[in-house]
């Protein structure tokens, strides 16, 4: 294949992508606005437990790897292997689950570090196709991410991730994946995490949101008057915003993309219909919409958070508040 040969079916590769996307918002607003359905397997209501403080850490942690390991044992009887294999992961001693609901997709916040006493928190807002079946990968993003801090953390500097799989996702293939009827229901709940996290670490606690994907849409949704201090939007369609400053929050608002996500595809359109929204509007990573541009390396919609990357290490530093050692696209 020839050099001339090969633009034209990059090219082609890339009107394909784009029709295919655009597609997909025709089709949100051909078809009714509802979720997919989800797997009916029987898992308990979620542990009765207080509001979290430093001191009750250790209380809701236990409860939640019981409730974890109930469910494990309810899958298991319902005949889902693959399912109680995932809850009996959870359930494991080594786990710190602030939160655990086993029902449905499934749902869990899961803290890597010692959230009580760190100066710098890192909290990952998670996109489509996430659940308890798929939870592996991205737990091992909040892996690297933490690692990552604890590698470049000034001496003194204490650090945590919370892997926040807070909401139900929509799946990539379905109409709720162009809406932002998800994100409008589960800010909220995004909310009330930062309020929690507030509570366990106090004031003087930085906080972050890495938001990817679809769950850039979820924290714009929640961004009005949050108290935090930076909000990076990872492989974003868009924020339902038309710029930054429609977000209404005094955070810093970064934006990166790699060069390989196909996500840039994704038609920059935003329309009511029906009492929602469909499409994200103005592409966060252009001028137009004025967040702050890191570099996101090459990588694709998957490898924002993998080992050595560019995107990781911007990611850490946005989290650290080493905001003028970024490097900018």
């Amino acid at each position: 294949m020839g050099p001339g040969t090969t633009v034209r079916w990059r090219r082609r590769v890339g009107g394909w992508r784009r029709a295919g996307c655009a597609a997909l918002i025709a089709g949100a607003v051909a078809l009714p606005l509802s979720g997919a359905a989800r797997p009916e397997i029987p898992a308990p209501p979620p542990a009765a437990l207080a509001a979290p403080t430093a001191a009750t850490l250790e209380k809701a942690y236990t409860a939640n790897r019981a409730n974890a390991a109930e469910a494990s044992r309810m899958a298991a009887d319902h005949g889902d292997r693959h399912r109680a294999a995932a809850d009996r992961a959870m359930a494991d001693r080594s786990r710190h689950l602030l939160a655990f609901d086993g029902r449905g997709a499934g749902l869990a916040t899961e803290v890597f570090g010692d959230l009580a006493r760190a100066d710098r928190v890192a909290v990952l807002v998670p996109g489509s196709d996430t659940g308890l079946d798929t939870y592996g990968r991205f737990r091992a993003a909040a892996l690297a991410l933490h690692r990552q801090l604890v590698a470049e953390a000034s001496a003194g500097t204490r650090t945590a991730v919370v892997a926040w799989l807070g909401y139900e996702t929509p799946r990539t293939v379905s109409t709720t994946v162009a809406t932002t009827d998800r994100a409008d229901r589960a800010a909220p709940e995004l909310r009330d995490l930062v309020a929690d996290l507030r509570r366990i670490t106090g004031p003087g606690t930085r906080l972050s949101l890495l938001c990817h994907s679809y769950g850039s849409v979820v924290c714009a949704r929640a961004a009005d008057g949050l108290d935090v201090a930076d909000i990076a939007l990872v492989g974003s369609p868009g924020t339902g915003a038309d710029t930054a400053a429609g977000l209404h929050s005094e955070a810093r608002i970064w934006a990166g993309r790699g060069a390989d996500d196909w996500v840039e595809h994704v038609p920059h359109v935003s329309a009511g219909l029906f009492g929602t929204t469909v499409g994200f509007g103005t592409d966060p990573v252009s001028p137009a919409f004025g967040a702050r541009v890191f570099d996101a390396g090459d990588g694709g919609h998957s490898d924002y958070y993998d080992p050595g990357s560019r995107s990781l290490t911007n990611l850490a530093r946005i989290a650290l508040g080493e905001t003028t050692e970024v490097t900018h696209a």
